[in-house]
């Protein structure tokens, strides 16, 4: 019996219907805070919080493999992802899987601290488990690509680092290999896309196939914070995001050329020209 986390999110639903094309339903669980929002998944739903320790201790029964999507409660990662490991100790879980950052150990932005926080206590669970150090989805960049085009411009704080994208799909994928194969147990993957590419390349790339004038323009991270600032997010979130382009993407650490995403899901990943072209389509 497999179960997810955070099923009803983006990509928690990509993991579902890639573990429907792999095992039977009756072999899948998702545990949500919002039952409802999960009824057609076509799995089994149980309710669950993060927070709440003995819901998930409940929720994770019977339960063999457990992928924890992070947490996106920045100011309660921490606990949350604690309360996960423990409630899966005490519900007789075998192996987690989880979804970590690309070179986790690596970053100054408190950002990861969470991330290795968290590997470090499922590392000393007693639980078998794999880490998967996903990099950036293009999603977070090709989201919005729209509105830069038609102000033509991209701004950021990432320079000329290189970024080697993948889509959510890709580290679905990737996820889904992990919980229905065997030889991961104790497994740290970095996980990233086959290519390495700038903001500035896919800026270009998207000027390409749309025919529309785009540039990326760099900012520095207290420009970047109050850009984020000026279209309604709050300042610690806008400071946070800020801080984790310009001191976590700008130093080259969402580059890897070890190409384990793409052996792990057995094709190549979604590549630049793909990525764009599937945006501007949508």
């Amino acid at each position: 019996m497999l179960a997810t986390t955070g099923a009803t999110g983006q990509l928690g639903r990509k993991v579902v219907a890639s573990l429907l094309q792999r095992i039977s339903a009756s072999d899948i669980v998702v545990t949500v805070r919002d039952a409802g929002k999960a009824r057609d998944l076509g799995v089994s739903v149980r309710a669950a919080d993060y927070r709440e320790p003995l819901k998930l201790e409940r929720a994770f029964a019977g339960i063999d493999r457990l992928l924890l999507i992070s947490s996106s409660s920045f100011e309660t990662r921490q606990a949350e992802h604690a309360n996960v490991i423990a409630a899966a100790r005490a519900a007789g879980v075998r192996h987690i899987v989880y979804t970590s950052l690309l070179h986790a150990d690596q970053w100054t932005p408190g950002f990861a601290r969470d991330h290795v926080k968290t590997e470090e206590w499922l590392k000393s669970s007693g639980l078998a488990y794999t880490i998967l150090r996903n990099g950036w989805y293009w999603e977070n960049h090709t989201v919005a690509l729209g509105a830069a085009l038609a102000q033509g411009s991209m701004a950021g704080s990432a320079g000329d680092a290189p970024i080697s994208w993948a889509s959510r799909q890709d580290f679905a994928d990737a996820a889904v290999s992990v919980l229905t194969g065997e030889g991961h147990a104790g497994m740290t993957y970095e996980l990233a896309g086959d290519q390495a590419h700038t903001m500035a390349d896919l800026a270009a790339e998207a000027m390409r196939q749309s025919g529309r004038p785009l540039a990326y323009h760099n900012l520095t991270e207290q420009e970047h914070a109050a850009l984020y600032a000026r279209i309604g997010l709050p300042p610690p979130i806008a400071a946070m995001l800020a801080d984790v382009e310009a001191n976590g993407v700008a130093k080259g650490l969402l580059r890897d050329d070890g190409h384990a995403l793409s052996r792990l899901i057995g094709r190549p990943t979604l590549r630049l020209d793909q990525a764009v072209a599937e945006t501007l389509a949508a």
